[in-house]
């Protein structure tokens, strides 16, 4: 505690020292003081996460939607768990819905992913598959996806995953619907099984500033249509995240998707931003992109991104120009939720024969 020092009356010095007399220093009293003032605690961020979602691309017209989420993280060493819906309707009178559950938890040894979507999609192509003829078509879908993922060693996961979906590709028109049956589309209805191995050292999952991710996997499908062949799909992934200058990251990605003995209508789509998924579809796909995450503000940043895919097999070809398909885009994105790296992204994507778009939603694309 703080003293505060006094002179006293002098006194005389005998002895052997000087006549002189001096002020003697005495300690007074303590002042009192004021209790230090207690800080406020700090207050918790919230769980939850509300964004409205928006997209346009010529083929779906304008859609807008909505996502909400309750966010958790276990423990300290797990990732952060995520719990959430989202919807969308569009102009085309297209709506879907979802549920989804992201989870990490005993030390991240364990993570369960699973997701359940149901709608219809109604689109209108003005070139359907390259063949150079318009459709309407009336999508009807139903799926739930669900895989588990066990720590085994480092950074490297096994696991076991399943899917179930109900398909069908109906056509608006009896134009339509005779071009569906001459290319084979009529959806499917079928479940599978399959296995994963999987490495992921990325220090954060859903804004990533070093690390990489490798993901491999496959689906045995079996459908319950009398007389339908069962297929097999084959998938890997590469993606790789480094930091540079002030909190900008550079991306890369590398994704591959195979078919054997598959419907076309399950044939692997070009999963390029700027396309509509399953405008184009290929016995197989692959594809290759870079991003650059421009960090120009404390909770903004700027993304810069190009890549291309091919479809090949089935009398497809990456030498034909006609089965590349580019694409190169830009966006900008605000922090949510720093501590999580939730971020609110709007982009804008452009691909080859007009194939544009422009996205609003939560978290990069990749």
């Amino acid at each position: 505690m703080d003293t505060i020092l006094t002179p006293l009356s002098p006194v005389s010095k005998v002895g052997r020292q000087d006549a002189h007399t001096t002020p003697a220093w005495a300690q007074a009293e303590p002042l009192a003081q004021e209790p230090p003032e207690t800080p406020a605690p700090a207050q918790a961020p919230s769980p939850w996460l509300l964004l409205p979602t928006f997209t346009n691309n010529p083929k779906l017209g304008t859609s807008i939607g909505a996502l909400g989420a309750y966010i958790k993280k276990f423990d300290a060493e797990s990732q952060v768990s995520m719990f959430g819906v989202s919807a969308q309707y569009t102009s085309t009178d297209s709506a879907t819905v979802g549920a989804f559950a992201r989870t990490s938890f005993a030390a991240d040894r364990h993570r369960i992913s699973l997701v359940a979507v149901g709608g219809v999609v109604k689109n209108d192509y003005d070139d359907f598959l390259g063949t150079g003829v318009p459709l309407k078509s009336e999508d009807h879908l139903r799926g739930f996806l669900g895989r588990y993922l066990y720590r085994v060693k480092d950074d490297w996961f096994v696991g076991v995953q399943a899917v179930a979906t109900n398909y069908q590709i109906v056509g608006q028109s009896a134009l339509d619907e005779d071009l569906l049956a001459i290319l084979g589309l009529t959806g499917f209805e079928a479940g599978g099984i399959g296995v994963v191995l999987y490495h992921d050292s990325r220090d954060l999952q859903d804004a990533p500033k070093r690390g990489w991710v490798f993901n491999v996997n496959s689906i045995a499908y079996r459908q319950k249509i009398e007389g339908s062949n069962n297929f097999d799909v084959y998938r890997a992934d590469y993606r790789h995240f480094w930091s540079h200058g002030e909190g900008h990251v550079f991306a890369l990605r590398q994704s591959n998707q195979w078919t054997v003995d598959a419907p076309a209508s399950a044939f692997a789509p070009v999963l390029l931003r700027g396309y509509t998924m399953g405008e184009y579809l290929g016995k197989n796909m692959s594809s290759i992109e870079v991003e650059e995450r421009y960090r120009f503000a404390e909770r903004w940043t700027a993304t810069f991104f190009g890549g291309v895919a091919c479809l090949y097999g089935a009398n497809r070809s990456c030498s034909e120009s006609a089965d590349r398909f580019p694409s190169v885009g830009m966006g900008v994105q605000y922090i949510l939720k720093p501590v999580q790296g939730f971020v609110a992204n709007l982009e804008f994507a452009a691909g080859k024969d007009g194939n544009h778009a422009l996205l609003f939603k939560m978290g990069y694309s990749w």
